[in-house]
């Protein structure tokens, strides 16, 4: 493993690796943002529960 480092130098293998995972991680962040249902920043499409939702979570099995 060690001789594969002789080929390459490690600084500028260690900035591509940065730079390649910064670009994954906006990409995918933008990805998710274009999407109506995982976008965070817009609360008006699907961000609160409706009213039947709350109602349906809030009632408790009946007991038997």
């Amino acid at each position: 493993m060690w001789s594969i480092w002789l080929h390459f130098d490690v600084r500028r293998v260690l900035v591509a690796l940065h730079v390649g995972l910064a670009v994954l991680a906006f990409s995918i962040h933008f990805i998710l943002l274009s999407t109506d249902r995982y976008n965070w920043l817009d609360n008006s499409t699907t961000g609160t529960p409706t009213a039947a939702a709350v109602v349906e979570s809030s009632e408790a099995p009946a007991a038997t």
